[in-house]
């Protein structure tokens, strides 16, 4: 065995001298593979990102960048009803299941990866044969028939020389993060769901209940214009003109009614449940509030606080490893394959001692003549890689944006709001003017109807307007991040079936984020070998 070892050595020792030169260069080579800690490959590097200083409404009352977002951000609508909502959801939730299932999927492949780190290949096996041999060759023996008993433990282990295993083992972890970034990022838009189909809710609800009062107010004008039609003192026009405004109005009920239980059935998905009858359980409430003040940050915490932007980084880091799995190609594959077992034409002496056999050495495979094929596939590796960086480069900027408009939106909508309250309160004054000067016929009928129709018109437009800031707000939220923190435990919602998967136990820079130590461990599941 030491004979045998202190041979080989040599040899492979040669074998890597001359894979160094026939593949870039000796001493270059050989310094940058012990650099990189005897891997072949780029070492990662998070890729650049333009990231702005600051938001361009900051500077306004409503907006804050001083300040941290918190990770229970629906909170700042101070609404026990969708804090109910959201906590259910995040129990319950089919799709929120699904992406903490495929945090399972991705730690069981990395556990995959990390045992190819030892002996690829451990078996034991066994077998009974019953051997019949031919009579009639020149190899005839004079015992045709035999029994052959064996049993063996068979074991090779390939030389991580090039780093192809461990390459792997880094990319199994970057894809294990992705798929735990992932299962943030459908948590966070789980809730910006809820929180939209709540307000939907609730803004369905309002604009139904000021539609049943406009048609209670246009009864009582149809009756005012049939009793001064019946005492001959206007024309039965007054009188079908209130129908006609009633009936429009009457109308918007029922569509409102629809837009309700759309809204309510898209609650019972998110939950879990199928549809049903929400309305007891949400009982009646204004529309949610957004506060006069929105936290927002600085732009450069993007990178931190998106789920989404940190999954794309992470889906890099695991493209930059693939390239070293395909450049370890290009070099021999060196390992060590043993045999330790018995074998006997008889069951009763299987295991005597003079039945033992065994093996033990060492060997090679290199493709040397497939370079093309190989040196095509690392170019295909690389041009996979920029797309990655590309594509995460374009989603930071793209959160940015999404960031600014919601900025934007948010602040003139609220602008709008003012603008049709007091739209909302001139209509109403006039429409009790116009009821009174009608009804002792200083004004005709026209007018009462033109003020009407416009009090519904903008009461129906600021309730809209009142829910469109909120979901205004939960949208900016949303492209933010949903807030971040260091606390997992503050940060997770688990879901009733995977509840033992953990978040990451710390928040990571891009620069720390790609280390294999600082990969999320589910708590309870078990240590890889």
């Amino acid at each position: 065995m030491y004979w045998q070892q202190h041979r080989a050595w040599p040899v492979c020792r040669r074998a890597i001298v001359i894979c160094l030169m026939l593949t870039g260069g000796c001493t270059t080579g050989m310094r940058q593979w012990a650099r990189q800690g005897f891997k072949v490959g780029p070492d990662y590097a998070p890729p650049p990102v333009a990231a702005s200083e600051r938001w361009m409404a900051v500077g306004t009352d409503a907006v804050n960048d001083q300040q941290g977002l918190d990770c229970a951000w629906w909170t700042v609508f101070d609404d026990p009803v969708l804090d109910s909502l959201i906590a259910r959801a995040s129990e319950q939730n089919l799709g929120f299941q699904q992406s903490a299932a495929r945090i399972w999927e991705a730690r069981s492949r990395l556990e995959i990866a990390e045992g190819n780190l030892f002996p690829q290949m451990q078996e034991a096996v066994g077998g009974y044969t019953r051997v019949q041999r031919s009579r009639t060759t020149s190899r005839a023996v004079r015992v045709p028939f035999f029994d052959d008993w064996s049993t063996s433990l068979n074991a090779s282990w390939e030389w991580d020389l090039w780093g192809r295993y461990r390459r792997s083992v880094e990319a199994a972890a970057a894809d294990f993060q992705a798929a735990t970034e992932d299962y943030h990022d459908v948590l966070l838009l789980l809730q910006a769901e809820v929180a939209n189909a709540y307000i939907q809710t609730r803004i369905f609800q309002e604009r139904r209940e000021l539609a049943l009062q406009n048609v209670a107010l246009q009864e009582r004008t149809l009756e005012l214009a049939e009793l001064r039609f019946r005492a001959g003192q206007v024309s039965k026009l007054d009188v079908t003109q209130a129908q006609e405004l009633l009936a429009t109005t009457r109308a918007l009920v029922p569509q409102l009614e629809i837009g309700l239980r759309e809204s309510q059935n898209a609650l019972c998905v998110l939950l879990g449940v199928p549809p049903y009858d929400l309305t007891s359980e949400l009982g009646s409430a204004p529309i949610p509030a957004a506060p006069a003040e929105v936290v927002v940050g600085i732009p450069a915490q993007l990178l931190t606080r998106r789920p989404d932007l940190r999954q794309a980084e992470r889906l890099v880091a695991a493209q930059s490893a693939r390239i070293g799995i395909a450049e370890s190609e290009l070099y021999p594959r060196i390992a060590i394959t043993g045999m330790l077992g018995y074998e006997s034409a008889n069951l009763s002496s299987l295991f005597n001692t003079k039945s033992f056999e065994g093996s033990v050495g060492p060997g090679f495979r290199w493709n040397i003549l497939n370079y093309g094929r190989i040196r095509g596939s690392i170019r295909a590796e690389e041009a996979r890689l920029d797309q990655l960086v590309l594509q995460y480069q374009e989603q930071v900027l793209q959160a940015q944006e999404e960031v600014e408009t919601g900025i934007e939106r948010f602040l003139r909508e609220q602008e709008h709001v003012g603008h049709l309250a007091a739209s909302v309160a001139a209509a109403e004054e006039s429409a009790k003017l116009a009821e009174a000067l009608y009804e002792i016929g200083r004004v005709d009928f026209q007018r009462l109807v033109d003020s009407e129709r416009a009090l519904v018109q903008r009461q129906d437009q600021l309730t809209a307007s009142r829910g469109e800031v909120a979901r205004h707000l939960v949208a900016l939220y949303t492209a933010l991040g949903g807030g971040w923190q260091t606390d997992s435990a503050a940060r997770r919602q688990p879901s009733a079936a995977f509840r033992d998967i953990e978040t990451p136990q710390e928040t990571l820079e891009p620069e720390e984020a790609h280390e294999p130590e600082s990969l999320p461990q589910p708590a309870d599941l078990p240590d890889t070998p």
